[in-house]
């Protein structure tokens, strides 16, 4: 203990200077917009590499269930292929010459680091502004619904996972397409709350839940989950319905980032709808 004191003595004008100059660098970083933009921006491209190394050791561990996974994401997307070209086949539609920007990009990317086990869970991707990626951007796998986009550096993102309190996802049930909210639980990294749907409607285990389109960020029909349990609460009009999510958050590891390119053409137009 006397050699602490000791120490301390010796290195007191040193330790106040450092402590200063901590200080100092965490109220420019606070009150200045550019060196704030600056030191995030920093700061998430060493987080984001330091967590690229560790998740490629990972993956060399884990390289037979990523083979799986990327197999089975091949053969839902040939699936969903197949029912569009057998729909167009079907109800053929004329189509005009002029060839129409699509409403949806979708970019790939890894996720690289990744938390279920916090009441705000957040993910972190291989993908920056350097590829596209930009803020309340969505994010999506094989299975469903992943997060949403938030912070973006040169060459890494973060996102709020779905399994975040902070997140809500307009969903609907796809038998009826009455549409609500869903919002996690907090409780379990597999199940979150569809809320607002009213109790008058008919409602079973397994029906599914899918995104209602009555955003810009995802488009519609993007799988969430299937109904797990439900009830209503005395005095509510409305029922508590839990979900089985569909994506599996602890072994979630190639996503995609969706783009809404008419997002901006929307949120302008809506804006003109404030105040009437």
């Amino acid at each position: 203990m006397r050699s602490l004191f000791r120490f301390l003595l010796q290195n007191y004008f040193l330790m106040m200077f450092l402590v200063l100059e901590a200080f100092s660098l965490v109220l420019i970083v606070s009150f200045n917009n550019y060196q704030r933009v600056s030191f995030f921006n920093s700061s998430n491209n060493f987080t984001g590499a330091v967590y690229e190394k560790f998740s490629s050791f990972d993956d060399y561990f884990s390289l037979s269930l990523t083979n799986a996974q990327l197999a089975a994401g091949n053969a839902s997307l040939r699936k969903q292929l197949q029912l569009r070209v057998m729909q167009q086949d079907k109800y053929p539609v004329n189509r005009p010459d002029t060839v129409q920007a699509p409403a949806y990009i979708f970019t790939s990317a890894k996720v690289i680091n990744n938390s279920v086990n916090k009441q705000f869970n957040y993910i972190t991707l291989n993908k920056g502004a350097r590829q596209g990626i930009k803020p309340d951007m969505g994010i999506i796998d094989a299975d469903g619904v992943v997060g949403v986009i938030t912070n973006v550096s040169p060459n890494y993102s973060t996102g709020l996972s779905l399994l975040n309190k902070r997140l809500s996802i307009p969903a609907k049930i796809t038998k009826n397409n009455y549409f609500g909210s869903l919002v996690w639980d907090g409780e379990h990294y597999n199940t979150a709350d569809l809320k607002e749907i009213p109790f008058h409607i008919i409602v079973n285990i397994g029906d599914t839940v899918v995104t209602s389109g009555y955003s810009n960020i995802f488009p519609e029909g993007i799988m969430i989950g299937t109904i797990k349990k439900f009830d209503v609460e005395s005095g509510t009009n409305f029922y508590n319905i839990k979900v089985e999510l569909s994506t599996n958050f602890k072994t979630v590891k190639f996503v995609e980032v969706v783009q809404n390119t008419k997002r901006e053409e929307l949120i302008n137009l809506e804006s003109n709808n404030v105040g009437e």
